[in-house]
Parts: structure tokens; sequence; C-alpha cells
């Protein structure tokens, strides 16, 4: 069905209900209008990486970690297992009467906020830190949602729009604030993306403001540019009881109706909190229309028509043995596995178990179930953990011995110094003397980075102080270090760690991120040689916040790999594997519509690898152009030994655009550099690979 039909039968619809009835609809938990054959509808629903919160759910790894495998095919497969697994439960909980919360078809997910500072605690949440990446892999995974069907097989929501990062603690008063080209240059851009490429059906607000007006109320983003300049044409929800902070925090109203009728005259059509629960009241007040009320609800049926809820559709008969079947997580496996990322190995991987005896496994993380999840996510049926992991694959050959070390964090060793150690290092000392190798677990959990609220994590906001380790993992890390074992490093956070101890004293470091139920069996499968990890960062590792501006300022400068000026710890686009891929061979064929590149790919090492090619763009010729090379394109391949292939890659104009100060992008220059490669072109990048990139100079 194509929209013009929806709304056509929506408008029909919407036209027998009573202004009353045509309010109702615009809550969250819209009830039913049992007249017309309306059943009740809970607009709230999660699928960040797997459907969540609604029992069992095939669980992906955290959005970060899908965003580390570099992969647009995995995130269509990604999303159409969260839309089929949706389907199956909807199908059987509406078959019983069941439309509570997290039961409906629309997802809202992804997120496409920028993670621009590494002390955001919901950062795991996002595709990193590069707004090209980001688009490039949310329209897929939205895709894979909607499917290409007659109906809608389920809703994408991009949020949360817009310049939302942080930090959690403020953001029900917060305004962000940015400059017109910072707009259009980072916060912007993957949006777009999702509206005029991915077709996605719905788009969040945020609950900070943006240059000075609540972004769920919002003139210039949501009327002049979301339906405006891009033409959306779905639904606008607000995210949760933001309505609410206009009057109590934001203070830009003074009463729950002024703010009902605030939100409605921008264009929001849903509200997810308690506020439209006032808007009979600003009705009656006459401080909307019921015209007003009218289009947005019909927007909302346009949305309900095209999942088909009130026809016969293709999806009806999906039975609910598809969810966390085999083939489904097969599809988890693969993106487990290709978003590990190995930053660090001096030769000791892949670990050959024919040649240990014993592995010390010690660590709060290496036997954690909580830090497989991430947040926003499912049940599993079976979880994995890394020690599991290891076991299995070692069993009956090699002797695991285990110490959780210490606690992941505690608030009563805040003042504690390195030298401080807890009592149960002793035990890892000892494992250490046994072990022929050590493997250290460590990071963070949903507990000490998440929301806003969650009162699990450290200060009931999600936000990191620092970029360090807490401090009795610093002692446990430390402590095995000292004792001059071979050792891996395994972290498993949502962001960047400062892992320079590790990186000057370990043999080998992975970047493991939350990466789901099952992530110690494919933590393990990289660990022993199974498959060669081929994840790369998709933020920057910096070695300190001294590095950074304030987490309060929106300015783009300084910041992410596109504008930092320092020397990160690891960069972004940064990963090794157990190959040695590189840029051979590179041609161009450049025009004003943008460019062909053909590059040729070898693999110089003695192992099978995926890698991953990516492309970056440097205008060289106008003063006001990003200062550093931008990632424009990117292509995941695979090679084996001494194998090579050319990859053929369509740089669109836009790759070789720059935006002024008045926020117009254009292209401004006509002298570029593109660079291909393994990873970023820079030094720091070439220190760590011991590989360059290949670069010529283009005329567009």
């Amino acid at each position: 069905m194509n929209r013009q039909e929806a709304r056509k039968r929506a408008t029909e619809l919407v036209s027998k209900m009573t202004v009353e009835e045509k309010a109702s609809q615009l809550r969250y938990d819209s009830p039913a209008i049992d007249r017309l054959g309306v059943p009740a509808y809970n607009w709230w629903n999660e699928a960040l990486h797997g459907v969540a919160r609604a029992g069992t759910a095939t669980m992906f790894p955290q959005a970060i970690g899908m965003a580390a495998a570099f992969d647009k095919d995995l995130m269509k497969e990604v999303g159409e297992v969260i839309a089929e697994e949706g389907r199956a439960k909807y199908n059987e909980q509406a078959k019983r009467g069941d439309r509570d919360i997290y039961k409906g078809l629309t997802f809202w997910s992804p997120n496409v906020n920028i993670f621009r500072d590494p002390r955001w605690g919901r950062g795991h949440e996002t595709y990193g830190e590069d707004p090209y990446l980001t688009g490039a892999l949310a329209v897929p995974f939205i895709k894979g949602i909607q499917g290409d069907g007659e109906y809608m097989k389920a809703a994408a929501c991009a949020k949360h729009f817009a310049v939302h990062s942080g930090p959690e603690g403020d953001r029900h008063f917060f305004d962000a604030k940015a400059s017109k080209k910072d707009l259009e240059e980072t916060y912007l851009p993957a949006f777009e993306t999702c509206v005029k490429d991915g077709g996605v059906e719905a788009v969040m607000g945020a609950y900070n403001r943006t240059n000075g007006e609540p972004c769920c109320a919002n003139k210039p983003l949501m009327v002049d540019l979301l339906r405006g300049k891009w033409g959306f044409e779905g639904h606008f929800v607000s995210d949760c009881w933001a309505i609410r902070d206009f009057h109590e925090n934001h203070k830009v109203t003074a009463t729950a109706e002024e703010s009902v009728k605030l939100a409605l005259d921008m264009g929001c059509d849903v509200n997810c909190g308690c506020t439209y629960q006032k808007m009979m009241n600003a009705y009656r007040a006459g401080l909307i229309t019921e015209d007003q009320i009218t289009e947005s609800c019909v927007r909302l049926f346009t949305t309900r028509f095209l999942l088909g809820m009130f026809d016969k559709t293709e999806y009806d008969n999906i039975p609910f043995t598809v969810v966390e079947c085999d083939k489904h997580q097969k599809v988890a496996h693969k993106a487990a596995l290709e978003g590990i990322v190995l930053l660090k190995n001096d030769g000791l991987l892949p670990l050959n178990k024919s040649k240990l005896t014993t592995i010390g496994v010690v660590g709060p993380n290496a036997d954690s179930r909580i830090a497989l999840m991430g947040n926003y996510h499912g049940t599993s049926s079976r979880f994995v953990t890394v020690l599991e992991g290891i076991e299995d694959k070692v069993a009956g050959d090699v002797r695991v011995l285990y110490s959780e070390g210490c606690d992941l964090w505690k608030p009563n060793l805040s003042n504690l110094s390195d030298q401080d150690y807890p009592d149960r290092l002793s035990e890892v000392q000892t494992i250490a003397d046994y072990s022929d190798v050590m493997v250290v677990v460590v990071g963070l959990d949903e507990n000490l980075e998440g929301e806003e609220g969650d009162a699990g994590n450290q200060f009931a906001s999600g936000d990191k102080v620092n970029l360090e380790l807490p401090i009795p993992q610093r002692q446990l890390l430390n402590s095995v270090l000292d004792c001059n074992k071979p050792t891996i490093v395994i972290n498993m956070s949502g962001s960047a760690i400062n892992l320079g101890v590790a990186q000057e004293k370990a043999s080998a470091i992975i970047q493991a991120w939350y990466p789901g139920a099952k992530g110690g069996q494919d933590v393990a499968d990289i660990l022993f040689g199974d498959v060669s990890p081929s994840g790369k960062l998709p933020v920057t590792f910096y070695s300190s916040t001294d590095d950074l501006p304030d987490f309060r300022d929106y300015s783009m400068k300084n910041r992410t790999y596109r504008y930092f000026t320092g020397t990160p710890l690891y960069p972004f686009g940064y990963g090794l594997t157990y190959g040695k891929c590189r840029a051979k061979e590179m041609s161009v064929e450049a025009g004003s519509d943008g460019a062909t590149v053909k590059v040729t790919m070898v693999n110089d090492g003695a192992v099978k690898t995926a890698d991953v090619l990516q492309i970056y763009v440097q205008d060289t010729g106008y003063e006001l152009a990003i200062p550093n090379p931008c990632l424009a394109a990117f292509e995941r391949f695979e090679l084996a030994a001494g194998e090579e292939k050319e990859i053929t890659v369509n740089l669109p104009r836009r790759a070789f655009t720059s935006v002024d100060e008045e926020g117009n992008r254009d292209v401004f220059s006509h002298n570029f550099k593109i660079f291909a490669g393994t990873s970023q072109p820079d030094e720091r990048s070439k220190e760590l690979t011991g590989v360059s990139c290949i670069e010529k100079d283009v005329t567009i």
C-alpha cells in the first residue's frame, strides 16, 4: 500500500471520530474506539539491537558494536530479523488482546545521534562519531525493519532529533547551542539520510533545547527542515515526558496546556508521556484547533494503515517459532564476530591450544552476563560469557583457572590509590603463577554508562566522569601486568576507555563492546583463530578527557577524528586482523557529479581475513573545509592469504561538499585528496598498523 492510499483511508476513518476520540489517539497509549473497530495501540516499542523489553528475542551486539563491523549488508539483515520477530510477537499478542507497551510494530530505533564526546552515557546506542558512517548504517537497518512488501513490516524511528548527546543529567533543561555550520556538517546529516534515503517512518525529538527551542517543538528543525526542506511525511513522536519539560524545566511555557499547543503547532503527533492528556483542555481554551488534532491523527493512522493493522497482510502467518531461531542466531553471531576490534597484537594471538596447558581468566566482566547485553535489550534463552566461551573452546585440552578479581566498581573505593589492592588480587596473582597466558576481562556495563534516570548507574545519570577504568579494575590490571606473563586484555564497554597501560604492557588487546547474549563464544572464536578479527573503531579512543573540550560545549572544534588536533590512543577506523591487508593501487575518474574510485586490495599475510576498505576525502582548497580527511565510503571484503581484489566505489558529489559559516553546503573548491586503505590516513594509524594509505590528488 502506498502512502497516498494509506492517508486516504486514514482521513476517511478519522473523519468519523469525535474531537475527543481524535485527541485520545495522539497519546502513546492510544485507547480503543470500539464503535469504529479501532483497537487500542501502544506506540512505544524498542529495537536498538533486537526486539527489546518484550520477552525472549535474538540479542545482537549493542549498536556501537554493530557499527564497528562497518557492514551495510549486515545492518539490513539485523533489521530484517527485528521485523520478523516483532511481527511474530505482535501476531500472538494481538490475537490474545494484549496491546500493552512494547507489543506494537513501531520501533523507536535507530539512535542516529553523533557520539561527539566519549563521556556521554548513551553513546553506545549510536553508530559512532561520524555522520557519514551513521547514515550509511542506519539506512539499511531502517529498510530491513520496514521491508519492501505490499505493507510495511514494521516502522523504524530515527532519534533523537536533533543535537543531542549529553550531558544526561542536564537533558531536561539543557540548551545545546550549535552553529549553523556544525548543524549541517555534523548533527543533521544522518537524520537527513534516514529521511531521504531510508524513508524512515518516524522521527523522535530529543529532551533538550537546541539553540533555545525545545527539540520536540522546534520550528527550525521540525517545520522548516524536517517537513519543509526534507519533505518528511511520516509521524513525529516526543521523547518520553519531554513535552512536560517545556513548562517544568525549560520554562518556555507556563502550563501543560500551553505545552500541548507549542508541541502541536510544531507538528509533534504523538506524545510519549502524559501532557497530551491535557489536549482537550487546550482545545476548549481555544489554544489549538480541531484541524490541528485531525492532521496529527491522520498522520498516525496513515502509519497504522501502512502497517496493515486493519487488513490481512502477508505477515499475519509469521509464527512465534521464528523468535530466536537458528537462522537469526547466526546473524547475531556474524554481527558479534565482525564488530570485535583487535587493538594490539604482538604475535600472541591467535592462541594455539595445543601449546597451552593452563589459561588464567580474571576480571569482573569475565563471567558477567550484564556486560554482554548493553541497554535496551530483549531476553536471551541462553548466555555465553567470555569465561564460558573460553572454557567451551578448550574443554578437555586446557585447564582454565578463574577469579573475578575485583568488583566492577565500588563507590567506597573512590578515594583509594592504584596501590591499595583489594584482597582478591592475591588469588589473581596465584592464578598468574600457574598459567601460561592470562586473559583479563575489564570494562563497564549498562550500570556505569547508560541513560539518565537509571538509578543503578554511578550518579543516576549514565555519563562517565573520565575515560579511566574504575579504580578496582585498574588495580587488577596493574597487578596482572606486573606478573610479566603473556596477557590479553579484553575490554567490554560501549565507549572509549583509556587502555594506555595495556597498550604499553599487554601482549594483545581486544575491544569486545557489549557483544550480545553469546558474545563470549564469539570472543573465544577470535582468541583461538577460528575467525580473524576485522572490526574497526567507529569512535576515537582518546588518552584522556584533558584532550577534549568541555562536555557541555557543542562546538565541534577538536572533537572526533574529523576535527581533533591531538594524537589519539586509537584512531577512528582502526582495527587489526590476523592477515595483512593493504591498498596496492588506486585509480580515480572524477567529474562534476563525483568520482569513481577503483582500489586493488591485497592480503600480504598468511591468514585469510575480512577487512574494510575505507575511502577518505579531504578538501585542500577551501579554507572552511573540515580540517582532517573525512570518511566518504567503505566496503567490507575478504581475501585469502596472498589474494588481491579490485573494489570499485562511487563517490557522489556530496562527498566533495563543504559547509560555510551560514550552513550552506556546496562544492567550494576544485582541489581534493582521496585516500584509500584499511584505516584513516593519519600518522597514528600508520604507526599502529605499519601500513600507509595510498592517496591521489583529484580535481573536481
